[in-house]
């Protein structure tokens, strides 16, 4: 084992292999190649990170050696809004970090941050003074100052990083991120796409870029893995694959995630894995606050399935929450032509719900600078009238294994999609 002395000294020099995590990234979602090695021969199927990337590493005297930089970000949530986080390496959330059960591993965690700060390794079993609790199990981290953390992964499971320093405003600010450690001996059937999403939510104010880490219960921008619909990608499969998808969420509300056409089984934790005879079939999984929940599926119809939060505010934009309820309110011409005088940009809406929001911003209508509209996206039937927490599971029949590129908008089959219905005649 290497002195703290040595590993401090080897800095930021220890971002492996030279890969840019955009490259990986890039080269992650079009891969071919085998499996990664684990130990002892072991394989795995890598996960993908939506809109993310994997941390890369590299073996030193049978360690696996990573870096995480916590740093001022900015993310694009969905073209037209763009928000100053903080993350790692550039990003929110901070790149999946991938090993396999048995792993030694050890963490740099350089701080750029402007005020110190920590990493917990949330759910996995280590000893307490790698625990990442400021205060508690170690000195933080000040700015410009690079710690280690080192530890055997005794387990396998789905885990997350978070900071345990200033949690309110650095967890509320995006510094988040997922920790996937994948079994030694696999058991049960293989998993043919693995997926990781993070869950959270923002406050930022229309017109503004910076989140708001005040907030307790008003938020109004809802992400999956930083990203926002219609800017999220796809999770696609091929039809008859097995799908996981690892959900952690580390905001303040619970999220009950919706499968459309397919039944899911809840399969582990941030705790670790169910048993077989413990899991049960479901379209919804609520995620609490402070918990992953994993689940697996057979990609069994072929078509673009939602997937999303099952609150409906919690897949609109960010303006939903300040707009005046006027449904039912006759408004009337000659009122409308009163309340022009004062407000020339004045428009009637909202009298017979709220879809007329998303025909307004397609018409121009004027947004504060940085904001995106409440509803947006557009399928290939029209307005899905659909944001935050929100993105479609494209399952092909022609998919190719290990190809993740988006294979547009699913074609249905003569007479299989709903229409008007024609009148009998007698």
């Amino acid at each position: 084992m290497i002195s703290r002395r040595d590993m401090l000294k080897s800095g930021a020099a220890l971002l492996l292999g030279g890969a840019a995590p955009d490259a990986l990234s890039a080269a992650l979602a079009a891969r071919t190649q085998d499996p990664l090695p684990g130990p002892k021969g072991s394989r795995y199927n890598p996960v993908v990170t939506l809109n993310g990337s994997t941390l890369p590493w590299r073996m030193e005297r049978g360690v696996k050696v990573f870096h995480l930089i916590a740093e001022p970000v900015q993310r694009e949530f969905a073209p037209g809004m763009v928000v100053n986080c903080w993350g790692y390496n550039g990003q929110t959330p901070g790149p999946t970090i991938e090993a396999v059960e048995g792993d030694r591993v050890r963490i740099l965690v350089t701080n750029k941050l402007p005020e110190h700060t920590t990493v917990h390794w949330h759910g996995i079993h280590l000893p307490n003074g790698m625990d990442g609790v400021g205060g508690l199990t170690q000195p933080p981290i000040p700015p410009g100052e690079t710690f280690f953390y080192e530890f055997t992964l005794p387990r396998s499971g789905s885990f997350m990083y978070h900071p345990h320093a200033d949690e309110m405003v650095q967890m509320a600010l995006g510094m988040m991120g997922s920790f996937v450690v994948h079994p030694k001996r696999p058991e049960g059937p293989a998993i043919d796409r693995d997926y990781c999403i993070m869950l959270a939510e923002w406050a930022v104010e229309p017109g503004t870029m910076a989140p708001n880490p005040m907030v307790m219960t008003a938020f109004n921008t809802f992400s999956f893995n930083s990203r926002v619909f219609p800017g999220i990608d796809s999770m696609v499969a091929r039809t008859g694959e097995r799908v996981r998808i690892r959900l952690g969420n580390l905001s303040m509300d619970s999220h009950p995630i919706h499968l459309h056409g397919h039944t899911f089984y809840l399969v582990g934790t941030d705790g670790g894995w169910i048993p077989p005879s413990a899991q049960w079939p479901m379209t919804t999984v609520n995620v609490p606050p402070g918990t992953v929940q994993v689940i697996d599926f057979v990609a069994e119809r072929p078509g673009d399935w939602a997937f999303h939060c099952h609150k409906s505010h919690h897949t609109m934009g960010p303006m939903g929450h300040s707009v005046p309820n006027m449904i039912g309110v006759r408004q009337g011409e000659a009122l409308v032509q009163k309340i022009n005088k004062l407000l020339p940009d004045y428009m009637v809406m909202g009298e017979k719900g709220m879809a007329d929001m998303q025909q307004m911003s397609e018409m121009g209508m004027a947004l504060p600078k940085n904001t995106l509209p409440m509803m947006t996206g557009q399928g290939p039937f029209g307005p899905m009238e659909m944001g935050g927490m929100f993105t479609v599971v494209k399952i092909r029949d022609d998919m190719a294994p290990g190809n993740y590129r988006d294979p547009g908008w699913y074609q249905h089959p003569k007479g299989t999609v709903s229409g008007p219905a024609q009148e009998e005649k007698t």
